[in-house]
C-alpha cells in the first residue's frame, strides 16, 4: 500500500469493520477478507491498542450471515452475531445465475430481483443497530432501466430511493450503465469506479508485444453510451479513439426493440493497428462481435474485448467460433459478476481480479477518507505504463 495512504489510514475508524458477503458474492468475498486481515496486521498504529481501535484487527472481518428459504419460495434474513455499532460493508452481485433454490419442489434459479430481495432482508435484519451501512453492488441493480421512455418503470432510481430509505448511507458501484442515475439520491453516497487500471495491466501483462502509441494501437467505443469510458482509457494511453454507432429501423419494433440497422464508423484509420474494444457488459456478446468484425473488415490487426461484466447470456459457443475465425484475440472482463468455470479455462480469456481494489475502497472509507485516488486510477495507470516500458516486472 502506498505511503500517502498509510499516513491517511491512521484515523480513526468510524466503527468496528463488519463485511457480510451475501451467497452471490461470497468467494470474492473472502479475498477482500484476506487482504483486509493482512493490511492491518501488518498495519503499525501509534493508537492500534487504544479502546478506539477495539476490534481493529481480527482474523476476520466477515459476518456470518444468511437468507434461509421456505418451500413456498420465501425467505428471511438472519445475522447469526451482533453488529452492534459496526461500519457494515453488505457485498452482493445481482447478477448471480448459479444459486438456486427449492420453489414448491422445482429447482428455481436466482434472478436479480431475487438477490436484490435478499440484500434488503439483510439490511432489515441488521435492524438499525449499524453505527453504518455501506452496500457494495459491483453490478447496479436494475441500471439499464435508468431512463423512462415513453410509459415505462425508473427501476433503478426506485431501487436506490429503497436502499437509502433503509438506511444505507453509501453505494459503491462499478462501471454504471447511466452515474446520472445518483440523481435519484442526491444526499446521499453514490460512487461509481472504473476498472480501466486492472483492464490496462491484465492486458500488458499477457501481450508484451503491444505497441503503445497512435501508430500502432486504438481504442474503440462499440457504442454513443460509451464514448466517456473509451476517451478516458485513450487518453490515458495517449493513443487515438474511434466509434460505432447503431443505426436502427425506428420504423420497426421487433422484440420491443428497433432493431440495428448497421454499425457506422467514426475515427481513424485503424488498417493495421491493434484494437482496445471497451465496453460496460457483454450480455449476448452479439454486438460486441459485429463490431470485432467490421474492425477485421477494415483491417486491424490484433482486437482486444475489454468488458467490465461478462454476462454471457447466450453462452460461449459464438465466442468460441469468433476466435476461431480469429475474430479477436483476447477477452478482458472482471470477477466482479459471476464467472462460469469454463469461462476461466478459455485460451482466449483474462480474468481481471477486483477483489484488491475492492479492500482497498473498504479499508478507505471504514477510516473516513477519500477514495478519489481510487475513483481515477490515472497516476497509477501512468506508472504501470512506465514500467511496461522499462521492462520492468508490475
Amino acid at each position: 500500500m502506498e505511503e500517502s495512504n498509510v499516513k491517511q489510514l491512521e484515523t480513526l475508524p468510524v466503527g468496528r469493520l463488519g463485511i457480510i458477503a451475501l451467497n452471490s458474492f461470497t468467494e470474492t468475498g473472502k479475498k477482500v477478507d484476506n487482504f483486509l486481515v493482512q493490511w492491518r496486521k501488518e498495519r503499525k498504529h501509534e493508537y492500534k491498542s487504544s479502546i478506539a481501535f477495539e476490534g481493529y484487527e481480527r482474523d476476520t472481518y466477515l459476518i456470518d450471515s444468511i437468507v434461509p428459504r421456505f418451500g413456498s419460495g420465501e425467505a428471511k434474513g438472519i445475522i447469526r452475531e451482533s453488529v452492534r455499532g459496526d461500519d457494515l460493508y453488505i457485498l452482493v452481485d445481482v447478477c448471480n445465475h448459479s444459486l438456486t433454490y427449492k420453489l414448491c419442489g422445482y429447482e428455481n434459479r436466482m434472478s436479480p430481483d431475487d438477490h436484490f430481495q435478499d440484500l434488503k432482508r439483510i439490511i432489515a435484519a441488521v435492524g438499525g443497530k449499524a453505527r453504518r451501512v455501506n452496500v457494495i453492488m459491483p453490478f447496479l441493480y436494475e441500471s439499464r432501466q435508468h431512463k423512462r421512455s415513453g410509459r415505462e418503470s425508473l427501476d433503478c432510481a426506485n431501487a436506490l430511493q429503497e436502499l437509502v430509505e433503509m438506511g444505507v448511507e453509501n453505494i459503491i458501484t462499478f462501471d454504471a450503465h447511466d452515474p446520472r442515475v445518483q440523481n435519484a439520491i442526491p444526499l446521499h453516497g453514490f460512487e461509481t469506479v472504473q476498472p480501466a487500471y486492472q483492464f490496462i495491466k491484465g492486458l500488458l501483462r499477457n501481450e508484451p508485444d503491444i505497441r503503445i502509441d497512435s501508430d500502432h494501437l486504438m481504442v474503440i467505443s462499440p457504442d454513443e453510451g460509451g464514448m466517456s469510458r473509451a476517451i478516458y482509457i485513450a487518453n490515458n494511453l495517449g493513443v487515438d479513439m474511434g466509434m460505432f454507432y447503431k443505426r436502427r429501423d425506428y420504423s420497426t419494433i421487433i422484440n420491443g426493440k428497433n432493431p440495428i440497422v448497421a454499425h457506422e464508423f467514426l475515427g481513424a484509420d485503424v488498417e493495421g493497428k491493434d484494437m482496445i474494444i471497451i465496453d460496460d457488459m457483454i450480455s449476448s456478446g452479439d454486438s460486441m462481435i459485429e463490431v470485432a468484425q467490421l474492425l477485421k473488415e477494415r483491417k486491424a490487426a490484433k482486437i482486444f474485448m475489454c468488458s467490465t461484466f461478462g454476462l454471457f447470456t447466450n453462452g460461449l459457443e459464438k465466442f468460441d467460433r469468433a476466435f476461431e475465425a480469429g475474430l479477436f484475440d483476447r477477452m478482458l472482463t472482471t470477477n466482479l459478476v459471476y464467472q462460469d468455470p469454463e469461462l476461466l479455462h478459455r485460451p482466449y480469456y483474462i480474468n481481471c481480479d477486483l477483489s484488491k481494489y475492492i479492500a482497498f475502497i473498504i479499508d478507505h472509507l471504514n477510516h473516513d477518507v477519500s477514495i478519489s485516488s481510487l475513483l481515477d486510477p490515472a497516476e497509477r495507470i501512468q506508472k504501470v505504463l512506465k514500467k511496461y516500458r522499462n521492462h520492468e516486472t508490475f
